[in-house]
């Protein structure tokens, strides 16, 4: 047997770094610690200039009483409410351009992604019309545009139908709804974890045929999960699934669900611009997939709309999904053009509060930190998303 040599005492790291390390580290050190004096002596100038101003800082204004008001809201909001209600109803005025207008973007952006590389001459051009012009005019213009033609509207007395519900006015889009309260949440609640759970059974039931090659059907549990159950949750708690219908009384609407014009405008602004971007995108992802997988569907005789929904479309993500996440940020971050045309978002509520208290620092820092956490947000989901898809090599 060989005898064990005792192994040689570890060096330091400082001692074992070579000269131009050494010169490496004193030029970060020293680089961070600038940057760290600028950002004090800025934060002491700021906070002597406020004090000599008699304006204080901190958020304690966040309690007070607004005094604003907010015409179009998602949640219920009146003056009297504090400062932080206010803030609130902007951000959840923002989320819902963002999440709408995503989900909107993504599936016009698909749908004209696919049409410029259609058979159909016609349809192809007419689509890369659409992509080349929209894509060249400033997205303020673009909103701009339609604000200004939703001004120009009938009046309510006038208003376009559409279709029977439906009518286009002035005062915005007016739709058929259902009135949602706690127990039509509950009944929403139940359907949504039904999902939840039957995308878990059904994960379970793929890999058991995987391990034995033995098929196992998932109808039973998606029927109970997300049919069965909601449903007995709507009678247990009596839910009554009316539709109200907008009528017309005056000179306004009455029941029903209003989009206002600032709002329907903003969507309709963001969700043609970004989704043209999103065509391109879907494009050059769809062009990526090698011409021999096209040639082997042909062979076997599938659809043009199977190839493209069971067998391009899925190795295409791997190529979509990165630059798809930059516009999803792109149209969160645009959506605070809303300010331009009266839309109240955070900015627009964060703006009103800056010029009736005084907190400029405080308002702009809640901006920031608004859009950095939605953004990050997506970010988040988006590379989960990607990373689930992504080719694994063995």
């Amino acid at each position: 047997m060989t005898a064990d040599h005792p192994r040689p005492p570890p060096r330091r790291r400082l001692l074992a770094l070579g000269r131009n390390e050494l010169k490496g580290l004193f030029w970060q050190v020293l680089v961070v610690g600038i940057a760290v004096g600028v950002i004090a002596f800025l934060w002491s100038n700021t906070v002597t200039n406020l004090s000599a101003r008699r304006i204080t800082t901190g958020f304690a204004f966040l309690g007070r009483e607004a005094g604003m008001p907010i015409a179009d809201s998602l949640l219920a909001y009146n003056p009297r409410d504090t400062y932080f209600w206010a803030f609130v109803v902007g951000i959840a005025n923002t989320l819902r351009v963002a999440v709408i207008g995503i989900v909107l973007a993504t599936i016009l952006g698909t749908l004209i992604g696919i049409s410029r590389l259609s058979a159909n001459w016609l349809l192809s051009r007419l689509a890369a019309v659409y992509v080349e012009t929209l894509r060249d005019i400033p997205l303020l213009l673009q909103l701009l545009f339609w604000y200004v033609l939703m001004q120009a509207l009938p009046a309510a007395r006038a208003a376009w139908r559409p279709v029977e519900g439906v009518f286009l006015s002035n005062r915005g889009l007016i739709l058929p709804a259902i009135p949602f309260g706690p127990p039509q949440l509950a009944v929403l609640g139940a359907a949504v974890l039904g999902c939840a759970v039957f995308y878990l059974i059904r994960r379970w039931l793929v890999a058991q045929q995987m391990r034995d090659g033995k098929p196992r059907p998932a109808w039973p549990f998606a029927l109970g999960l997300m049919v069965v159950v909601p449903v007995a949750v709507s009678l247990a708690l009596g839910v009554s699934w009316t539709i109200e219908w907008p009528q017309l009384r005056g000179f306004n609407f009455v029941g029903g669900l209003t989009l206002a014009p600032e709002y329907f405008a903003l969507l309709i602004a963001l969700v043609t611009y970004t989704s043209a971007f999103i065509a391109e995108i879907v494009r050059s992802g769809i062009q990526s997939v090698p011409r021999g997988q096209w040639d082997a569907a042909n062979a076997l005789g599938l659809r043009r709309s199977f190839m493209l929904r069971q067998i391009i479309l899925p190795q295409a993500l791997r190529v979509i999904v990165p630059p798809m996440t930059s516009q999803y940020l792109n149209l969160t971050k645009n959506s605070s053009l809303a300010v331009a045309i009266g839309y109240q978002d955070v900015v627009s509520v964060a703006n009103t509060t800056l010029n009736q208290t005084g907190q400029a620092i405080e308002a702009i820092a809640l901006i920031m930190a608004v859009f950095l956490t939605i953004s990050l947000s997506i970010s988040f989901f988006m590379n989960w998303y990607n990373a689930r898809i992504a080719l694994v090599e063995r």
